[in-house]
C-alpha cells in the first residue's frame, strides 16, 4: 500500500480527483495518509475533513523564520510516514532537507508543457495569463519529479490541451485543469503504486502493462 501526503495551498481541486481516483480504484493500491496546507483558508482542508482524512496546517506566518517553518513543515510531513509526497497547488518553497530526504519521492503537478511556461514566476494562473499572451496554440500540464530546481526535475507524464479562440485565463486554467491535471495526477500516482516508474539517468521510465 502506497501511504501519500498531500500538500495544497487553495480550492484542492487536484485533491478532489485523488481522493475520488482512490475511492473509485483509478487510483490502485494507495492510501492517503495526511493533507498539509500553508494556508489555513484553504478549501482543501475542509476537502480533507469531510472525507476523513487527517489533516493539518503549517503556516509561514505561525514562525518567526522560514528556517523554523522548513522544520515544522518537514516534521509534519514525517509524522504521517509516506511513501511519496504529492505538490498539487503548493505554493510554498520545498525545503532543501525534504528535497534530498525524499528524492524521487516528491510529484509535483504544473499546469503547462515543461519546458514551456515554468520556473520562478510562473504559478497558477500567471501560467495561462503568458500561454494567451504569447499566443501559444498549444498548452497542457506536466507531472514531475520534484528536485532541487524549479519545474526542472524529471518528467513523469504530460497532456496536450488546445488553446481556443476568445479563452480568457480562467476559461483555459479550467479546461487544463479538467482535461489533463486530473488526469495526469491520478494516472501518475497509480503508477507509482504499481510499481511501474523508474528514473534512469534523470529520466523517467514507464512500463505499462501488457
Amino acid at each position: 500500500m502506497l501511504k501519500i501526503v498531500v500538500l495544497v495551498s487553495g480550492g484542492g481541486t487536484n485533491l478532489q480527483a485523488i481522493i475520488d481516483g482512490v475511492e473509485d480504484g483509478t487510483i490502485s493500491n494507495t492510501e492517503i495518509a495526511g493533507v498539509i496546507s500553508n494556508n489555513k483558508n484553504a478549501y482543501a482542508l475542509k476537502r480533507a475533513g469531510e472525507n476523513g482524512i487527517a489533516h493539518s496546517c503549517v503556516s509561514l506566518k505561525s514562525w518567526e523564520s522560514r528556517e523554523k517553518f522548513n522544520q515544522k513543515l518537514l516534521e509534519t510531513v514525517e509524522s504521517f510516514c509516506p511513501d511519496l509526497i504529492v505538490l498539487a497547488g503548493f505554493l510554498a518553497v520545498i525545503p532543501p532537507a525534504m528535497i534530498d530526504k525524499y528524492s524521487n519521492r516528491i510529484i509535483n503537478i504544473h499546469p503547462s508543457l515543461i519546458p514551456s511556461f515554468c520556473g520562478k514566476g510562473y504559478y497558477g494562473l500567471k501560467v495561462h495569463e503568458a500561454v494567451l499572451e504569447r499566443g501559444v496554440k498549444i498548452t497542457g500540464a506536466t507531472v514531475h519529479f520534484v528536485d532541487e530546481g524549479t519545474d526542472t526535475g524529471p518528467i513523469i507524464l504530460q497532456k496536450a490541451v488546445q488553446t481556443k479562440q476568445g479563452d480568457t485565463p480562467e476559461m483555459l486554467q479550467k479546461r487544463v485543469m479538467a482535461e489533463a491535471e486530473w488526469k495526469l495526477l491520478p494516472r501518475a500516482i497509480d503508477l507509482i503504486a504499481r510499481g511501474k516508474v523508474t528514473t534512469v539517468d534523470g529520466k523517467v521510465l514507464i512500463s505499462e502493462d501488457e
